[in-house]
């Protein structure tokens, strides 16, 4: 006999997260109580008195001074109005999945739109969402249920409604049910509240049951869940439903060679390895003849079917495998990664143990084609199912530009993510994110049909958290003169924008440079990277001013060490006016010629002798530090020259 155990057995997201705020109520709080048992597990609940948390049935049933516990089925509205009224501490350990419920029904109810609930009446998952529909609401458990009630409420059928789900609900079942709601009532809408790990439990169980020869489903016999998976697995196979592992006995497993196991969304972990390790007893003792283990090993296989093989042989185009079973086990480069570059001796190698799914089996050649991307996918499926309830964050690669948007591969699963939430900032060309790699967030997985999932994501609310958190460090560490690398944003007329990492600031135009420009352009591009300083913070405003000018290069350091007073240099004559021409003596920095300073003769007009463009050569007189003035003499230099030819 072998054991295969469904990866998805055991506690929920919302059970989980209930089962742990009940223990740690028993270690904060004097005096907790449950309303109802925190779980349909009796294990659980015995933990939980021994632990000092006892159930009661009814609010009216607290004591005086107890801290409530609201069980993960959540409870009905009037419950926390009692609560409040009564002043009554409470924490709230309803499934988040429930609790989106439960704004649903009320939202809708108080538009004046009837409820149609599908699940247990009896269930108090189903209690509470009744308990926030503000004029009831119509629960049916099959179609055969719904039927009878569209027959019996013929006024509802052109009157605005809405259809909601128990989380638990058969996933079958809610399908047919839903179908048919769409062409009797005229105003429905449908929201389609069964639990992601709920359906990708019963999508396991439903695999684990065709392959197995026998199923053991464990968990409480009142626990809704359990019994649906129970439901499911005897649909292809014998099954058997326990809550202990001391119920086991009773079955036999003698004949089987397979037996699959999976658990409910309320059993504990513990249940689940006790239940194991009493069959690995059974295994242990478990003597096969030689004709048995002789049929076992020609065991068969079938499309759809979950293997293990080692690989044996490898080739460039393809793996050999041996799964145990006649055939000779092929693995198509195609069927092992989705990477077109990739090698396989870098993907695996000979010994290797890798889990496959058969996908065509030819009993006359005696071959089987198996594939792991293909089981990756189911298991990626998965995982991005459990991201859209958790919120977790993903990994993927940009690898198509589509209408409206991208493809980003995550997990071996194709997310569409709209073009508005693939960038911070609007992308013109989706092209260019091709082959970027990204972290997404998963924000719908809804069944398209054909047994074809929707799934859109974004990439955009990532970037936000992440800018914010950016955002916040930067404030808390920022202070004038401290120096950064960042990279040029965008260009104004006035100025350039720099990213400063999660924070922008902006270096005026007359911080770009120490000579004049016209544009920002000038010295800076998009994309070019800069090291830039804090020159001023405007905390209330979060405003950034930048300095980018290097001290170094000041016009007016080099005049001061190179060209002090005195000095003769050839200068550039770049305007003219009335009382003398201005002229340059190093880019940044003009020097003016006032008039009675051109010649030692009288000029009349400035431009008899000097034109815009003109080279001549002139004595620096005098330096301005403080006003940036310099004056300079073409005179002095005039009248030293026959001095200097006496001198010789």
């Amino acid at each position: 006999m072998r054991v295969k155990v469904a990866k998805t057995a055991g506690f929920c997201f919302g059970v989980d997260r209930a089962v742990k705020m009940a223990f740690q109520a028993a270690q904060v709080y004097p005096h907790a109580v449950t309303l109802g048992p925190i779980i349909h597990n009796p294990q659980i609940v015995q933990q939980l008195e021994k632990a000092g948390v006892f159930s009661v049935e009814r609010p009216e049933d607290i004591p005086q001074g107890a801290t409530a516990v609201i069980r993960s089925h959540g409870v009905g509205h009037f419950v926390y109005d009692y609560l409040k009224k009564q002043q009554i501490p409470y924490i709230d350990a309803t499934c988040p999945f429930v609790a989106k419920i439960h704004r649903i029904v009320e939202e809708y109810s108080e538009k004046g739109y009837h409820v149609l609930v599908a699940g247990d009446k009896k269930h108090p998952e189903v209690e509470g969402i009744i308990g926030f529909c503000q004029n009831g609401a119509a629960v049916f458990k099959s179609l055969e249920d719904l039927m009878d009630i569209t027959a019996d409420a013929n006024n509802w059928k052109n009157d605005p409604c809405i259809l909601v789900a128990q989380t638990t609900f058969h996933t079958q079942e809610w399908r047919k049910s839903s179908f048919f709601a769409k062409k009797v009532y005229t105003n429905l809408i449908i929201f389609d509240t069964i639990c992601n790990a709920t359906e990708m439990r019963q999508q396991e169980a439903v695999l684990l049951a065709q392959e197995s020869d026998q199923m053991v489903v464990i968990g409480g016999k009142n626990s809704s869940n359990t019994v649906k998976l129970a439901e499911i697995c005897s649909q292809f196979c014998p099954t058997a439903h326990i809550e202990k592992a001391n119920e086991l006995p009773q079955f036999d497993f003698s004949a089987n060679l397979l037996v699959g196991v999976t658990a409910g969304a309320s059993t504990p972990a513990c249940i689940i390895k006790e239940v194991q390790e009493t069959m690995s007893e059974f295994i242990t003792n478990d003597e096969l003849s030689f004709g048995e283990m002789l049929d076992q090993s020609f065991k068969s296989t079938y499309n759809g079917k979950k293997e293990t093989g080692v690989v044996v042989g490898i080739t460039p185009t393809e793996v050999q495998v041996d799964i145990g079973t006649k055939h000779t086990g092929y693995v198509p480069l195609n069927e092992l990664t989705d990477d077109p570059n990739a090698k396989i001796e870098d993907l695996v190698k000979v010994g290797d143990e890798i889990e496959l799914l058969v996908v065509r089996v030819n009993d006359v050649e005696g071959t089987v084609v198996l594939s792991k991307k293909r089981l990756d996918a189911i298991a990626g499926m998965m995982k991005v199912q459990e991201a859209v309830e958790s919120g977790e964050i993903l990994e993927g690669n940009v690898i198509e530009a589509v209408k409206g948007g991208v493809i980003v591969s995550t997990n071996g699963v194709r997310v569409f993510v709209p073009a508005s939430q693939a960038s911070l900032s609007r992308v013109e060309n989706l092209e260019e994110l091709v082959k970027q790699h990204v972290s997404l967030r998963i924000l719908e997985c809804k069944d398209a049909g054909r047994g074809r999932k929707r799934i859109i994501g974004s990439i955009k609310s990532v970037l936000k958290e992440q800018r914010k958190a950016q955002e916040e460090e930067f404030w808390k560490t920022v202070e004038i003169g401290k120096k950064y690398t960042g990279a040029v944003k965008s260009l104004t007329s006035y100025g350039a924008f720099v990213d400063l990492g999660g924070v922008d600031g902006m270096i005026h135009i007359s911080e770009l440079s120490w000579n004049r420009i016209k544009h920002p352009s000038e010295v800076v591009n998009i994309g070019d990277v800069l090291e830039v300083y804090i020159k001023d913070i405007d905390t209330e405003k979060h405003k950034i001013s930048l300095g980018y000018k290097n001290e170094k290069d000041n016009p007016w350091e080099i005049l001061k060490n190179e060209y002090p007073v005195g000095t003769i240099s050839k200068v550039k004559v770049v305007s003219v006016t009335t009382f003398g021409a201005f002229a340059q003596i190093i880019p940044g920095i003009d020097g003016l010629i006032h008039i009675s300073q051109i010649s030692s003769e009288r000029v009349n007009k400035v431009s008899d002798v000097l034109n815009v463009g003109d080279e001549v050569e002139a004595k620096i007189t005098e330096i301005d530090f403080e006003k940036k003035r310099v004056s300079l003499s073409m005179r002095a230099v005039n009248e030293a020259a026959p001095e200097s030819e006496e001198a010789e």
